[in-house]
């Protein structure tokens, strides 16, 4: 099977320039077939507030009203999308940004009201793996924004690190897929104050053990399900590690 690495970037290295610049530089390094998921929630945020819309937020995720909606998608799918594929077009890597509605790559629901009203949220039903692999057999690195349809003309924000996990377990059955997971921090750390205390490999086991002692919490908790359902799905190895080290042995590796 033809190797496949996916990549998902987010965090405050998507708003940082000089951050992002070196990770692009690293990502390009990368051999074989490849794909990258980006966030840029933060750039977001600052977007809503120089417009004065309201920022509200759940458990860290952005309640999507209409003109929230508008503001990621101009932030998501526009600048942070268009910047990193220009920036990756000048390393001569020949990138295509994309949203889940460009192709139909990926079919999503409006999330169901239940406590909660999530407004324009997307939950993923569908990938689109066929697609997919014919771009990366033409050559092309796919870029993807943060961004589902409908399919009845509604776009829908949808968690990034999801993205990157059911792509990868889509094209788990065509590929020999690692996913990275590339953030500000150093992996899974016993101490969210310390960034030498990374984990260097965790299992099912050792997760359950540690979110009941509480030392995973918080927004590690949906990315680590994230990577189990890739494993479980056949996905080869997860690598949640620091966007600096992208491409070298460090951070947590996730196994079964």
């Amino acid at each position: 099977m033809e190797r496949l690495t996916i990549v998902k970037v987010g965090g405050k290295v998507v708003e940082d320039e000089s951050s992002l610049m070196q990770f692009i530089s690293d990502f390009e390094r990368i051999t074989g077939a490849k794909i990258l998921v980006h966030g840029g929630g933060v750039l977001a945020t600052r977007m809503q507030e120089r417009l004065g819309i309201e920022n509200r937020m759940v458990d860290g995720r952005r309640i999507t009203d209409a003109e929230t909606l508008k503001v990621v998608t101009m932030v998501y799918a526009g600048w942070v999308n268009k910047s990193i594929v220009a920036h990756l077009q000048a390393l001569k890597v020949n990138a295509i940004g994309l949203t889940g509605a460009d192709l139909n790559v990926i079919h999503s629901v409006k999330r169901p009201v239940k406590e909660i009203d999530y407004g324009y949220v997307g939950d993923i039903e569908d990938i689109n793996a066929a697609v997919l692999a014919k771009l990366l057999a033409d050559g092309a690195v796919p870029v993807m924004s943060p961004l589902t349809h409908d399919g009845k003309g509604n776009l829908l924000n949808t968690n990034a690190d999801t993205i990157a996990a059911e792509l990868a377990v889509a094209l788990a059955q065509r590929f020999d897929v690692t996913l990275i997971y590339c953030f500000e921090k150093s992996g899974v750390l016993m101490d969210e104050n310390d960034d030498e205390s990374a984990i260097p490999l965790i299992n099912k086991d050792l997760y359950l053990r540690y979110k009941a002692e509480r030392l995973i919490t918080g927004g590690m908790i949906p990315k680590l399900d994230n990577a189990f359902r890739a494993i479980d799905a056949g996905v080869r190895q997860v690598v949640i590690t620091k966007a600096s080290e992208l491409g070298k042995t460090g951070g947590t590796r996730i196994v079964k």
